[in-house]
């Protein structure tokens, strides 16, 4: 590209001297000269297009990062996931894209502060309607909205939650109520820190004895 600039202004100067010249010597020189650009400017390749593959590289620009932090709200015809992104309003409208299906969806924001972000949801508690479904840009949030097919209240965002909280549920709400309890305090063990556990680990101990001197007749 840089030579061909090149060429067409020489011919652009070989046109002005041949404007002035008179002498018929010179004249046929830059008439020859004239030619010969013309037939180089004229057999220079065409500029290659862009390969649209490093177009979009060049679009998307940096890394992928999954987006895992967002909050959702609802109302009796929509669902609603907040996610948080620095200068996100800042982008063009096409760098901020969501596919819907009827249950699920997924955000793509391209080219942001040289990351594009993903987050995706598979299996949606309920049915969601794909044309009613949008999304809005607004300062430093995307707001990504889910209009349900029948208006009623969903308990969380997917059927992994509910059944995860349906087994939780079912860990707890035993026949014996000592086991329940026994039951939470693992759980809380488990997944304490060393000062949880030691508390746990001491309030243990002291229930033993308590229960040896028969002042608690129940083994929590």
């Amino acid at each position: 590209l840089l030579f061909l600039n090149q060429l067409q202004k020489d011919l652009e100067e070989v046109k002005e001297l041949l404007a002035k010249a008179t002498r018929k010597r010179v004249r046929d020189v830059l008439v020859a000269e004239k030619h010969k650009l013309e037939m180089e400017i004229k057999n220079q390749p065409p500029p290659k297009p862009k390969d649209t593959a490093e177009e979009e590289k060049s679009s998307l620009g940096g890394y992928t990062v999954k987006i895992n932090n967002y909050g959702w709200d609802q109302s009796d015809k929509f669902v609603k996931i907040y996610i948080s992104l620095n200068g996100v309003q800042k982008l063009p409208a096409e760098n901020v894209q969501v596919n819907f299906t009827e249950r699920s969806f997924d955000l793509l924001v391209k080219n942001l502060n040289g990351k594009n972000y993903t987050m995706t949801f598979n299996n949606l508690l309920k049915p969601i309607s794909v044309e009613g479904s949008s999304r809005k840009v607004k300062t430093d949030t995307v707001l990504v909205m889910c209009k349900k097919k029948r208006e009623e209240k969903w308990d969380c965002l997917t059927q992994v939650e509910k059944e995860s909280k349906e087994k939780e549920k079912a860990a707890y709400d035993t026949a014996d109520p000592s086991e329940g309890l026994m039951n939470i305090l693992k759980k809380m063990y488990a997944e304490g820190d060393d000062e949880m556990k030691r508390t746990i680990n001491k309030a243990w101990v002291e229930s033993r004895e308590k229960q040896y001197k028969g002042d608690i007749p129940m083994d929590i």
